[in-house]
């Protein structure tokens, strides 16, 4: 038979669609050509698939070879389909076992040794075989990646003819059976490094129990960012399939794989200097950007007024919908967009309004325009705008008297418990009717921030995420149902809608 059909995987975001290989063999001038838009690497592999096969003493079929990935319109790039278009030109020309084949999905790039080397985005290209109820072959040094997912039998190889002698039956493949392990992880900074600043830190823990936003706003040196670095020490535990998914992301964005941190919650810090492409992906053929790679965990954005305005204001879509799609001429990718912001500002452009001193030059006209960087829609979406005063007892004389992260961490951990088992998902992730019959609160409640509303001018956004932020308040303290004291600290945690600081 001069026909083989495999199977292997495209990638397009973090999905892996199918991708049937078939090779066909037929008479006429000796030729090679790969049909179902291919973009120039692939392309560029029957020169690779030539010289592997060779190089490992096969016969390449002096015939007219045609190789067709399907589906057609689905574009195909990377080298990860090197490995079963040369498994296809063994089994047309009856060089290798054609019966076999069906049981596997194939990935690999090959060297013109007959080597396999490493491709991109195998953590989707696992998942998916695993669902399609196949094993994979693939590269050992993509194997620590792909055992990940449970359920999958990966089988790693280094060379071409591994490959051959596993399908023909000769020698076997060893399944990778190493998992990494689920509770390795990397030391955090701990909280209790943090000198006074309580209400920042409840800030912190309040963030971190319901999934909030925090806009910490304060001179520099008051311990900003010392405190957004401590906000993954205190989260609770990523689940085995937010683990994956976050996983999945750095796997297709390129991102060299650390089984040791895999469980662990990303945290990403760009520079102020990054760019919207940077900040939420894209590219002509797209990837994923800072908020994607920072999904399941925080983004911490410092100086925040010094990003590019139009840079900022691409975070009000995903911040409300979890997601990013990216959109160009020839396809589209969406990659999923959870994350925790955390920014850092100034109250104003030289940084010491209200610290104290009389260091502070700026005039109003100054300090509005400086905060005006900042849009009201994507300030409307920041759940908490906390101040972070200079501290005015001299550093050698305070003592490190807050609590330890550990310590914290149970009482988030608890906390976020009482939310999954009330609604299934995070205080922030609350909606519409749902909002309304979870974070139900008492009349009084509902006439203070009434008044608050009144009086501050607040947007409906806002009375949703005071509302949010309370309920949050509530579980942290045990309480069914949230009460005036909780509705009093979720208005006083919102800073920036109140009047400016004086000096």
């Amino acid at each position: 038979m001069s026909l083989a059909i495999l199977h292997c995987r495209a990638q397009t975001g973090v999905d892996a669609p199918p991708v049937t290989v078939e090779v066909h063999l037929a008479n006429g001038l000796p030729s090679l050509s790969i049909v179902g838009l291919p973009e120039m690497a692939v392309r560029e592999s029957k020169d690779r698939v030539r010289g592997a096969l060779l190089t490992s003493q096969f016969e390449f079929p002096n015939r007219r070879i045609t190789i067709n990935l399907a589906p057609a319109d689905l574009p195909k790039e990377g080298g990860r389909f090197d490995l079963p278009i040369a498994l296809g030109i063994l089994a047309a020309s009856q060089q290798l076992a054609m019966e076999p084949l069906a049981h596997y999905e194939f990935a690999g790039e090959l060297a013109l040794s007959g080597e396999l080397r490493p491709v991109k985005g195998m953590l989707p290209a696992a998942l998916a075989a695993r669902d399609a109820g196949r094993d994979l072959i693939l590269p050992r040094e993509n194997a620590a990646e792909a055992a990940l997912v449970k359920g999958l039998d990966c089988l790693p190889a280094t060379h071409l003819l591994e490959v051959c002698a596993h399908l023909n039956g000769t020698t076997r493949l060893t399944p990778w059976a190493v998992r990494p392990s689920p509770t390795a992880s990397e030391p955090q900074p701990d909280l209790a490094d943090v000198i006074g600043q309580r209400q920042a830190r409840r800030a912190l823990e309040i963030a971190a129990a319901g999934a909030h936003s925090l806009l910490y706003l304060g001179p520099p040196g008051t311990g900003k960012s010392m405190l957004a670095a401590r906000l993954p020490g205190i989260l609770p535990a990523m689940s085995e399939q937010e683990a994956l998914e976050s996983a999945a992301i750095r796997s297709v964005a390129d991102h060299p794989f650390t089984p040791e941190t895999w469980l662990q919650r990303p945290f990403r810090a760009p520079h102020h200097t990054a760019s919207a492409v940077a900040l939420v992906g894209g590219g002509s053929n797209p990837r994923p950007g800072e908020i994607s790679l920072a999904h399941n965990g925080v983004l911490f954005l410092d100086e925040l007024p010094e990003f590019e305005r139009h840079v900022l204001e691409v975070l009000r879509e995903p911040m409300e919908s979890g997601r990013i799609t990216i959109s160009r001429a020839s396809r589209q990718a969406e990659y999923p967009a959870r994350f925790q912001l955390i920014g850092a500002m100034n109250p104003c452009p030289c940084g010491h309004l209200g610290d104290g001193t009389s260091r502070c030059h700026c005039t109003g006209e100054q300090i509005a325009r400086y905060r005006a960087r900042i849009s009201g829609p994507l300030l409307d979406r920041i759940d908490m705008h906390v101040e972070v005063p200079r501290q005015a007892t001299p550093l050698q004389t305070q003592q490190a008297d807050g609590e330890p992260s550990a310590q914290v961490r149970r009482r988030v951990e608890a906390a976020r418990a009482r939310q999954l088992t009330r609604q299934g998902k995070t205080n922030q992730a609350l909606a519409g009717r749902e909002l309304e019959r979870h974070a139900a609160a008492d009349p009084a409640s509902l006439q203070l921030l009434a008044q608050a509303m009144e009086r501050l001018g607040l947007s409906m956004r806002a009375y949703h995420r005071i509302l949010k932020v309370a309920r949050t308040i509530a579980d942290l303290a045990g309480a069914e149902r949230v009460g005036s004291p909780h509705i009093g600290e979720a208005i006083g945690l919102r800073r920036l809608d109140r009047k400016p600081l004086e000096e």
